[in-house]
């Protein structure tokens, strides 16, 4: 007779055959068969198909997980082993042999939900008791994963994730290739402002050494002047003393006195020459280096600084950084160009202090300062513009729905500036752009298209009972989230388009943002 639980079956399986001899016949307790002795069984358990020995018989009926199952005793009990029906596992049964990392002489058969954990028997019974996680039975909960849903949205993001890692190692190489490249020029540049300081110092030092060649020219032009005088007038004088000395022999005195008066009239003359030379400033000359000079390299901690540029990450995302949230002032963003109330419809935080709104009712895209919290620049558009978001770290691109195109702006010189614009297939209202990818939401009729840096289609997402008003959207690498006013729900897709959950509660969702932790914020 049964133990417990509804009356079970009798039938037996069709694949199983009768044994040969009274060894044949005996039945053995199937758990204890795994890991431990062989044991006689007792009963047997319909739901998890296995032959138990006593103490695993009396175990089952008071454990929380298999109390509830049917049980059979020694009477009713299969006489056969029994094969686990194919209802419950599409495949072949598996053997549980992976060993608890707590507990390693207990094998792993649960898994809890809570707490995203394997268990053993010994895990469950210390640290997972029934009032405080959702534990199941692994052989329970793994029959209908064989090509399951699950089974595929795993392997799809999966596989999502893995591209996306390869192609974040691509950009990284990419940006390494750039960033090395960069490095080598910069050195041929700081070789070149060598270069050019040399040349600065070689131009210097010239100046000193034409400025003494200057003066040694001087030099030496009144030491030849000097030489030239000194000897006519030794020359001289040496000619007139010796026609003296023979006037005076000779006894002529007329002459000697006429020569004598010359002579002195010479010497005269000689002592004007001499004071003349006496002028001349000739001067030693020592060299008084420019300390400046010196002081300043020395005072100087490096020979230039290398300055960074961020390069373009086609793979990687714009991220904000999760922060405390408070109130910390209103920022006023009408201005003496607007003619309306200002509607900001969408915007999008592209640094600390750097906001960019769209304002639907006055055609403008402004770009507010939140430091000075003032807008501190506003570019007008042909039409209402409706949602915006960042493609690069200077460039954005804006929905215009009536004009069933993307508008394309790029800042410069903290101004925003027109750039091209691009077609699409309907009124575009919300935008988000990721890993080079725009996901675009339309009306009438609702769809999602996701498009390539040129807004050529690469997928198309009919809204059908998913969405009515997709007003806003953003995304990260594994999800697209819908807020949609109409359905009043928030609607999270895979890159696929298959529609993986969907959240309601809310009377109005509209603006929705994602923190980098995954967390969605929804404005309602």
């Amino acid at each position: 007779m049964a133990v417990s639980g509804k009356k079970a079956s009798k039938q037996f399986s069709s694949s199983t055959t009768s044994m040969a001899s009274d060894e044949d016949l005996k039945i053995y307790c199937q758990p204890c068969g795994e890991e431990g002795p062989r044991l006689p069984a007792h009963g047997y358990c319909t739901d998890c198909k296995e032959h138990l020995c006593n103490n695993c018989f009396t175990a089952h009926k008071v454990s929380r997980f298999s109390k509830h199952h049917t049980l059979q005793d020694a009477t009713n009990m299969p006489k056969v082993l029994q094969q686990p029906s194919t209802s419950i596992h599409n495949g072949q049964p598996d053997v549980l042999t992976t060993p608890c990392l707590k507990h390693p002489q207990e094998m792993i058969k649960f898994y809890c939900h809570d707490h995203v954990e394997f268990l053993c028997s010994v895990c469950v019974t210390l640290e997972h008791q029934a009032t405080s996680c959702n534990v199941n039975y692994i052989p329970d909960i793994s029959g209908d994963l064989i090509d399951s849903k699950e089974y595929q949205v795993t392997l799809n993001a999966v596989n999502t994730t893995c591209d996306h890692f390869q192609q974040i190692l691509k950009d990284v190489k990419n940006m390494t290739y750039k960033s090395n490249s960069s490095l080598k020029e910069t050195l041929a540049e700081i070789k070149i402002f060598r270069q050019e300081i040399n040349q600065r110092l070689d131009e210097l030092e010239r100046q000193a050494e034409d400025a003494a060649n200057v003066i040694e020219q001087e030099n030496n032009k009144h030491l030849k002047a000097a030489e030239k005088t000194c000897e006519e007038v030794t020359k001289s004088l040496k000619a007139s003393t010796d026609k003296i000395k023979q006037l005076n022999i000779s006894k002529q005195f007329d002459k000697l006195c006429m020569e004598l008066k010359l002579a002195e009239k010479t010497l005269t003359d000689m002592e004007e020459k001499e004071l003349k030379f006496s002028l001349y400033d000739i001067k030693e000359h020592n060299f008084k280096e420019n300390v400046a000079i010196l002081t300043n390299l020395k005072a100087e901690k490096s020979f230039g600084t290398l300055t960074k540029r961020t390069l373009n990450k086609e793979a990687l995302p714009i991220q904000i950084q999760s922060r405390q949230s408070s109130h910390e002032g209103d920022i006023h963003v009408k201005t003496s160009k607007d003619k309306d109330k200002c509607w900001i419809s969408g915007m999008t935080l592209l640094t600390r202090d750097l906001l960019i709104i769209a304002d639907y009712n006055n055609k403008a895209v402004k770009m507010v300062d939140t430091s000075s919290q003032s807008v501190s620049y506003q570019l007008q558009l042909d039409d209402q513009p409706w949602d915006i978001t960042p493609v690069t770290s200077t460039e954005l691109a804006v929905t215009l729905p009536y004009k069933q195109t993307i508008q394309f702006i790029s800042i410069s010189l903290n101004k925003l500036i027109k750039k091209h614009t691009v077609k699409v297939d309907g009124k575009c209202y919300g935008i988000s752009c990721y890993q080079g990818k725009f996901v675009v939401s339309f009306l009438n009729p609702a769809k999602l298209q996701i498009l390539d840096l040129n807004a050529a289609i690469q997928t198309t997402i009919d809204g059908n009972n998913v969405f009515k008003y997709p007003w806003f959207i953003t995304s990260n690498k594994s999800s697209i989230y819908v807020s949609d006013c109409n359905m009043t729900t928030v609607t999270r897709l895979n890159w696929q388009g298959d529609s993986i959950s969907s959240y309601s509660g809310m009377s109005f969702p509209s603006g929705i943002s994602l923190s980098d932790d995954g967390t969605v914020f929804v404005c309602d």
